[in-house]
Order: structure tokens, then C-alpha cells, then sequence
């Protein structure tokens, strides 16, 4: 009888920075495991960043606000009989679906490490990760599965063409041959620095060394992108609104990402661009681009590292001036004199 076929499942649905803090893992599992057959299964917003890895064979979208597509998803899982499903995400619904998929062995956090502790009842194997970072953590389940953890952690992406095509048109039209990218955004307010000082570093960056700043304007972002674009007045800053398959190609042709805690943060560092990284109540040992090139400013007091999702700016971030972030570019592109 022919032995079955070693077929894994990678669960982690959702967010952006989720996504890119487990991508290393499953090229882990990719270094060991390069006979296997490796999909992904994660929300269909953020398939695009995935598609075309040459870690993964495939990528199945997951639609989770539509009940018919949930089964339609799970009944394809379910067909690829599985040999072991991973669940990097550590909540119910995720543990559940590794379930779900038929895998007979399921991998997952251990209950006090998992998101959900009651994620971990549907697991196989539980797993006390090490380490001090999310990607870290992630490491050790890639590890449990059969993973070689490398030195330099790797980002197996690939930029859709058509991004990039899109992309160069776009830049082209607006006369922009080199520019630094600017992320105000992000989740929720606590984390995020004050649109005047997002404006007042378009000006500066734009006056001492010509560079123009492409400012970032994800979905509900537009009246931000405005915000930040009056405060760098008299520099003209370009408000950039993209799809991910172009945010993609923004982010990786830019000189310097400047950026707060977010998706397109993660997402520069893993597709290899410079990044400075504004942190304030998250902590970056923690959730900071786990690449060695980046640079972290951060103003936080013992005590203020909280995650609580406040709409109201962070006294660390506040305390985070723009002559640091300035500081901090000039450093990362060696233009301090």
C-alpha cells in the first residue's frame, strides 16, 4: 500500500502583520519539508499578499461572513486530505477549521500561549513556544511540524505583475522617479502618531533633501491622506490610495517606509524595503518587522506597553517628535552628515 503523501495545511486567517509574522515559519516548513504539498488557508482580502509564493502551493481564500462559501471552503479542505494542519492563529474559529479539514494531526499553542484557550482542545499536539517575538513563537510550531528554522528569517513573496505595471504607470504620470512612503494608519488610534506631525515630515523630507512623500490611503483612510497632505503645505506630498496587489509595488520601489505599527510596516520590511517604524503602547521586540534593517522610534515609558485599543493618541506616541523621525530616516539612508 502506497504511504500517503504529506500534505499541510497552514491556518493563520487574518490580519496583514499576522500574516507577514508567520510567513518565515512556513518557509521554515517549506526548508523541511520540500517534498510536501503546503497550502495556506486565510481571509480573501489578504490572499493576494500570498499568491505566486514559492513556499505554498496553494492559497484558499476564506470568506467568513459568507455561510455558503465557509462550506464551500471547507468541503475543498476536507478533499485535500490533509496530513497535518497547523493552526498559527490560536483562536476557536481557526482550531476549529484546522478540525474541520479532516487533518488527523493538528498542531497548535499550547492553552496558555493560544489566543483562545479553548483552542486548544481540538489540537493534537500543543506546542510552548520560545522566544520573545510573535514570528519567533510561530517558529516553534513550524519546528513541531517538521520545519528548519534558518538564521536570517525568510519573506518568500512575489509582487503580482500587474502591481507593479500599475504601480510604474501611476509614478510615471506624476513625474515621481524617488520618494519616501508614508503610512499614517493604522487600526486604532492609540497606536498611531498625529496627522500635522505625518505632514510636517512630508515637509521637512521634502525641503532638506528634494525627496517627494507618497502618503499611503488605505480603504477609509481618504479623509487622513488629506489631513496629513494640508499639514506638509507648503511641500506637496501625493495622497497614493492602492490595491494590495499595488501596495505591493509602492512599498517596495520606495527609498525609506516610515510608518506606525501596521499591515503595509510589515509588509515594506518583508518585501526588503528600508523601514522606520513609529511604535508607542505595542512593543517592537514583541511586534516590530522582524528583519535586522530596521529602525524603531519609540518613546514609551515603563509601564505604557498596554495593547489596549484606545480612540485616543498614546502618550508615547505623542511623545515621539518630528525631528526624531527625521533623524531616524536620515540614518537608515545614510544621509546624516
Amino acid at each position: 500500500m502506497a504511504e500517503r503523501a504529506e500534505k499541510y495545511l497552514v491556518v493563520r486567517l487574518t490580519s496583514l502583520g499576522d500574516v507577514l509574522h508567520t510567513l518565515p515559519a512556513v518557509a521554515a516548513l517549506r526548508a523541511g519539508k520540500r517534498a510536501a504539498q503546503i497550502d495556506w488557508v486565510v481571509e480573501r482580502r489578504w490572499a493576494p499578499v500570498l499568491e505566486g509564493s514559492p513556499a505554498l502551493d496553494h492559497v484558499i481564500a476564506f470568506d467568513r461572513r459568507d455561510p455558503a462559501r465557509i462550506f464551500s471552503c471547507v468541503k475543498r479542505l476536507r478533499e485535500m486530505n490533509y496530513s497535518c494542519a497547523v493552526d498559527f492563529q490560536g483562536l476557536f474559529k481557526s482550531s476549529l477549521l484546522a478540525l474541520l479539514s479532516g487533518a488527523p494531526r493538528r498542531i497548535g499553542f499550547e492553552r496558555g500561549w493560544a489566543r483562545e484557550g479553548s483552542a486548544a482542545i481540538w489540537y493534537t499536539e500543543r506546542v510552548v513556544p520560545s522566544g520573545q517575538h510573535v514570528t519567533e513563537m510561530n517558529y516553534a510550531l513550524a519546528e513541531r511540524a517538521g520545519g528548519v528554522v534558518p538564521i536570517i528569517p525568510q519573506y518568500p513573496l512575489r509582487i503580482p505583475a500587474g502591481g507593479v505595471a500599475s504601480v510604474r504607470a501611476r509614478l510615471q504620470n506624476q513625474n515621481v522617479t524617488e520618494y519616501i512612503a508614508i503610512g499614517p494608519g493604522g487600526s486604532w488610534r492609540a497606536k498611531c502618531w498625529p496627522a500635522d506631525r505625518f505632514g510636517a515630515l512630508c515637509r521637512e523630507l521634502e525641503k532638506r533633501y528634494g525627496m517627494r512623500c507618497l502618503v499611503l490611503c488605505g480603504p477609509g483612510e481618504e479623509s487622513l491622506a488629506a489631513e496629513v497632505c494640508r499639514a506638509a503645505e507648503p511641500a506637496k506630498p501625493l495622497i497614493f490610495s492602492t490595491s494590495l496587489e499595488e501596495l505591493m509595488a509602492v512599498l517596495a520601489r520606495a527609498r525609506c517606509v516610515v510608518a506606525v505599527d501596521s499591515g503595509p510596516l510589515h509588509l515594506a520590511a518583508a518585501l526588503g524595503a528600508f523601514v522606520v517604524g513609529l511604535y508607542g503602547p505595542t512593543d517592537p521586540a514583541r511586534n516590530g518587522p522582524f528583519v535586522p534593517h530596521a529602525v524603531i522610534v519609540r518613546e514609551a515609558l515603563p509601564g505604557e506597553t498596554s495593547y489596549r485599543r484606545r480612540d485616543s493618541y498614546s502618550p508615547a506616541m505623542l511623545r515621539i517628535s518630528v525631528e526624531q523621525v527625521v533623524a531616524a530616516v536620515e540614518r537608515r539612508l545614510g544621509l546624516a552628515s
